[in-house]
């Protein structure tokens, strides 16, 4: 892997957490900002190295609790721990399939704001919790479990591109005639 992958993801984060920042395209239909970084996060957890995840966490936390009111650093832990508890059992998780794929990103589309939730809870903070948060929760989880497969398509045929593949050598070669026996 070069280093122009983890770039991309971290690239990607930046621009990403712009976006939901900028753009209210969703937020107004539905209710709730749609995020992107925890179908990054499941991406960064199943294919990369824990540094990179490391790196996704504390860069796209800090650019997402910048432009939103949490309090500076809060989304980091939640990022890093549902990543790095995808990273530590990848070699379990059925990571191409598509369905696969969709559950990891609808669970970590749940489960990362509310862990920041927790977390602000543990603070003192007191964010606004009600039931209509019930219908945040499951919006994030199915648009972070939709993105997610997405995510795994652009990042694979990134990596196709702009990566090379190494040539094995091998001494054999296909084309040549094996004569056997006495001749």
């Amino acid at each position: 892997m070069t280093a122009i992958h983890p770039i991309l993801i971290l690239a990607t984060a930046f621009v990403a957490v712009f976006l939901q920042a900028a753009c209210d395209g969703l937020r107004g239909w539905l209710g709730v900002q749609v995020d992107l970084l925890p179908a990054l996060v499941v991406y960064t957890a199943l294919r990369t190295h824990l540094a990179t995840l490391a790196l996704l966490a504390i860069w796209g936390g800090l650019a997402f609790d910048a432009l939103s009111m949490n309090p500076l650093g809060v989304t980091i832990l939640p990022l890093f721990l549902v990543g790095l508890a995808l990273h530590v059992r990848r070699d379990l998780i059925l990571r191409e399939q598509p369905f696969a794929q969709f559950v990891l990103g609808a669970a970590a589309g749940g489960l990362t704001p509310t862990l920041a939730v927790l977390l602000l809870l543990t603070a003192g903070h007191s964010p606004l919790l009600g039931w209509g948060s019930v219908w945040q929760l499951v919006v994030l989880g199915l648009a972070s479990g939709a993105l997610t497969p997405l995510v795994f398509l652009l990042f694979d045929a990134s990596a196709r591109t702009l990566s090379y593949r190494r040539k094995t050598e091998s001494s054999f070669r296909p084309d040549r005639d094996i004569r056997r026996g006495r001749t």
